[in-house]
């Protein structure tokens, strides 16, 4: 049986898992900044799968297809972005070249796209490194039994999408994880807040990350300096983060109650990954 939020969020062991999954995430941008870029910010992050469902076979759908009219009126009927949004974003995905039009298709009347090779790379990492972090809960085989099967990605990946665009413990956290993961690069700097924790002890209302460069992060996720300082003065009014001596002197620290919303948001992720992938590959073990 597939691991629930409540039982990820619940084991101590999973904190760690987070960290390492923050970790592999940033490792990730690093190596392909453009196209990881794309999973930093929450609205972006959802409308990258749903492209890939739509292409790949939503569930319910009644036929596989990604072409520029079908994903904006999904995007908007799931209140994921506005018409305009997601029409720009299929545009900077073909420009970038994440997509292109579908080769060998048939319909001539509807212009098909599809991901590229880059794409589907780039989310089989995500997909890997997720799969990496449940196998090392529980002994699973699921990196395995994935990596031996190049179907795999088209078979899961739908399932993910849709128990994301559904699950409101994924698209709604909390309100400090809403404020970085809705910013444009902001769901980096919240890995790398958390990658800095020491440790988590529920007890304390704050966990002291120790000195924190301001200028490291700027350089590290092309933020700019007004950017980054707008993000952490609003998470310092809502008490999530602040520095141990004013202004921005010191130790900065990090609020338990965001910790928690990061960690919840963690279980109810990786829950859905892991429905998906036991739907798809069998038991994990």
């Amino acid at each position: 049986m597939s691991n629930t939020a409540e039982k990820l969020a619940a084991d101590d062991r999973f904190f760690e898992a987070v960290l390492l999954c923050a970790n592999e995430m940033l490792a990730i941008y690093r190596d392909s900044p453009r196209i990881a870029s794309i999973f930093a910010a929450q609205q972006r992050w959802l409308m990258a799968h749903a492209g890939f469902a739509l292409h790949y076979g939503y569930p319910d759908g009644t036929t596989k297809g990604l072409y520029s009219g079908r994903f904006v009126e999904f995007v908007v009927a799931n209140k994921i972005a506005s018409r305009n949004t997601a029409a720009a974003f299929m545009q900077e995905m073909l420009a970038y070249r994440f997509l292109r039009p579908a080769i060998g298709q048939s319909d001539r009347r509807t212009r098909l796209l599809e991901p590229t090779e880059t794409a589907e790379q780039h989310f089989l990492k995500w997909l890997l490194a997720h799969l990496f972090i449940l196998d090392g809960l529980d002994g699973g085989k699921r990196v395995e039994r994935a990596s031996a099967d190049p179907s795999t990605i088209g078979k899961i990946q739908p399932l993910i999408a849709k128990a994301i665009i559904e699950t409101d413990a994924v698209r709604d956290p909390g309100k400090t994880f809403n404020l970085f993961n809705w910013a444009n690069s902001g769901g980096l700097v919240m890995d790398y807040l958390m990658t800095r924790l020491p440790g988590f002890d529920r007890s304390k209302e704050r966990i002291a990350l120790g000195p924190v460069s301001l200028g490291e992060i700027r350089a590290q996720f092309m933020i700019s300096n007004t950017h980054l300082k707008r993000l952490l003065s609003q998470a310092a009014e809502m008490g999530s983060v602040g520095w141990e001596a004013p202004p921005r002197k010191g130790d900065l620290w990090l609020s338990r109650g965001f910790i928690l919303e990061y960690w919840n948001y963690q279980a109810a992720k990786f829950a859905v990954v892991d429905a998906a992938a036991e739907a798809v590959l069998g038991p994990a073990v």
